[in-house]
């Protein structure tokens, strides 16, 4: 038997055996793909696995994240630390080997991956990253950054959406950097794809302006090689390499069907599939010798390339020393010494300013301090205030352009934003309506278990934003993003707290942080007066206190704040001493220790009431049982905002009507 196709069926048996002994898993994937995986690995992909963070690594994505033994395998066989027990421990408690990918957790593994279609579209991100790095970084004779990003997508990844949205994306921005092989399969888990499936998806990524090529017989390693020899060739267009494979290829009763999709073949057919490949089937785990050389073997070439770019980038520091000091601290996470002197600080003024308008003066403000800053919008950029105005728009011609348009494409401007912020040196934002942060729930929640941190930036926040009505209006997306682990929310209260929003967004490193701001105009408040903006960093703090010992706290975020200091002003007037606390995130304040947070609400002052154009939901944990909340129960409507505070309860008369009713009781 030829040691390649020795390896490819080691790397399938590998994969069998551990899906049998977890009796959990996907094994008829890993066993069709085996000869794309290994293509990649052992002739491809430039990789380090002594290095796995390696800056000038490609990236791989198996974006069909349920075959993921076949990555284990891959990468135990070529050095990455990944033992055979782990690949023993598949699926169970504390292992490294997850029932999907997860970054971070085991290494070699660039994102996690699982629900279809985001490996895919996070590998524009990846793609759009790299193309920026190089644009900013390279120089003649200095090729810093040159990678590319490769991955391994399933039937299941081209019926998602969010994979039409990205590809579209890829091809309009000509990543030639993009390498994607198809494992065209035909199966999924109710059955054949014919069901449901049935396009010619060779001529849809062709319209969406990729290279394609296919090839018929998904074990021709030949085939597969000269086809990813093509791909990298062709430098403008994104390419798609289609495969037709066998899902659970070897397997003499499951081959071609959905019953080895997410389900082990058996202890028997187990046998059956060690026999067809020419294995003992009484043994499990094997890797024969001549294997486990030729693997290490290939592992061990990035060990030279990544020497030799070291050596690149050290007389690259002495060439270019500030750029090259630039990247450094940029990829280590660090900011720039005093680019927060750049943050700009509003004067006090009853004319007002929505915090969407505020947040696009801190953004210029802050661009220049902070080359790695890069971002845009959903087709939005002029109503979210996310344009850069001193820098271009990144295109198929202009790869220094630090403004993106990511058309209307919230789903894969998420998923692409995953990516980016996947890679060192690159501080991603993106922008839209608050309402349209559904279309973006799984890049966030992936983000968030990865604990990284692109910045959602989400403007007309609330009921505020008037005539375009119930569609556009934002009720349940606060709690809803609240409600995700990992996640920071902040809704600054005016311009000043939205300046420090962006401080605490652009200094945080545990997890997405996500910006929501006003389509309206707000006051900005006199920090001469009240409390200081950069109390923001703390959740929650006293903006204004009370003349006189407190009776009752009013609470609030972003619009609603300046609603509760006119009403406390009001009660002030009555004699009703009333604490004002702006709360813009209950995140940051979750993080204070417990006399912070008895400094704030005492336990005493137990009166308290919450005021949140959102859900109500989530609330009763600061106002206590003996508090209340004025919030949004249902849908808005479409009227000016004015007429819909009123309609709603967001008025100073109605706070006040609150405030006493808590009062009496």
């Amino acid at each position: 038997m030829k040691i390649e196709e020795l390896a490819i069926n080691t790397v399938r048996t590998l994969s069998v055996d551990a899906v049998q002994k977890a009796n959990s898993g996907h094994p008829g994937m890993p066993m069709g793909a085996a000869p794309m995986g290994h293509v990649l690995y052992a002739h491809y992909l430039k990789y380090n696995p002594k290095n796995p963070e390696w800056a000038n690594r490609d990236r791989f994505i198996l974006s069909a994240g349920h075959g993921c033994m076949l990555q284990y395998s891959l990468l135990h066989l070529t050095g990455f630390n990944v033992t055979l027990d782990d690949l023993k421990s598949f699926r169970q408690l504390n292992s490294k080997t997850a029932g999907h990918p997860e970054h971070g957790l085991i290494e070699g593994i660039d994102v996690t991956t699982g629900p279809l279609g985001q490996g895919f579209a996070n590998g524009v991100g990846f793609a759009i990253a790299q193309k920026n790095l190089a644009a900013r970084y390279n120089r003649p004779g200095f090729d810093l950054f040159d990678y590319k990003v490769y991955a391994i997508c399933s039937d299941g990844d081209m019926m998602e959406g969010v994979t039409s949205e990205a590809a579209s994306l890829a091809g309009h921005l000509e990543l030639g950097n993009l390498i994607y092989l198809y494992d065209d399969n035909h199966i999924s888990i109710e059955g054949s794809t014919d069901i449901a499936f049935n396009e010619d998806v060779a001529k849809r990524f062709e319209a969406y302006n990729w290279h394609v090529q296919v090839i018929e017989d998904g074990n021709d390693v030949n085939a597969i090689v000269n086809a990813v020899r093509n791909a990298k060739a062709e430098t403008q267009k994104p390419s798609l390499i289609k495969v037709r494979t066998q899902i659970a290829y070897g397997s003499p009763n499951k081959v071609n069907t959905a019953g080895s999709h997410g389900s082990p073949l058996g202890a028997d057919e187990v046998k059956l599939v060690k026999e067809f490949f020419g294995f003992n089937p009484d043994e499990f785990f094997v890797v024969p010798q001549e294997v486990a050389e030729f693997y290490k073997a290939a592992g061990e070439k990035g060990t030279a390339a990544n020497q030799k770019w070291d050596e690149l980038f050290a007389e690259y520091k002495k060439e270019f020393p500030e750029l090259a000091a630039e990247y450094e601290l940029a990829q280590s996470g660090a900011l720039p010494e005093n680019w927060k002197e750049a943050l700009p600080v509003f004067p006090a003024s009853k004319d007002k300013l929505a915090t969407r308008q505020a947040s696009g003066k801190v953004l210029n403000a802050i661009a220049g301090r902070i080359p790695g800053l890069i971002g845009g919008a959903a087709d939005l950029a002029p109503s979210t205030e996310t344009n850069l105005k001193e820098y271009n728009s990144f295109t198929s011609e202009d790869r220094t352009g630090r403004n993106f348009h990511f058309g209307i494409r919230e789903h894969a401007m998420g998923s692409a934003l995953v990516g980016m912020a996947l890679t060192k040196g690159v501080i991603p934002f993106g922008a839209t309506f608050l309402i349209f942060s559904e279309y973006m729930r799984p890049p966030i929640r992936l983000a968030a278990i990865m604990k990284i941190r692109p910045i959602f930036v989400y403007t007309h926040d609330s009921i505020g934003l008037g005539e375009d009505g119930t569609t556009h209006q934002p009720v349940e997306q606060l709690i809803s993003l609240r409600s995700i682990p990992n996640i920071t929310v902040i809704r600054p209260a005016d311009a000043n707290e939205t300046a420090q929003a962006w401080r605490v967004a652009l200094e945080h490193q545990d997890g997405p942080v996500v910006l929501v701001l006003t389509r309206q105009g707000l006051p900005v408040l006199d920090q001469e007066k009240y409390g200081k903006a950069e109390e923001l960093e703390k959740g929650a703090y006293i903006l204004s206190e009370a003349t006189g010992e407190p009776e009752i706290i009013l609470i609030a975020t972003g619009s609603e704040v300046a609603l509760i200091m006119n009403a406390q002003e009001k009660l002030q007037e009555e004699g009703i001493a009333a604490r004002v606390v702006s709360m813009p995130s209950w995140e940051l304040f979750e993080k204070q220790d417990a006399a912070y947070k008895e400094k704030v609400f005492p336990g005493a002052i137990r009166k308290r009431l919450a005021v949140e154009a959102g859900s109500p939901l989530g609330w009763h944990k600061y106002v206590t049982d003996e508090g209340d909340i004025i919030a949004m129960f249902t849908f808005g409507e479409s009227a000016p905002a004015e007429d819909l505070y009123k309609v709603f309860g967001f008025t100073v008369d109605h706070v006040l009507q609150k405030a006493k009713a808590l009062l009496e009781k």
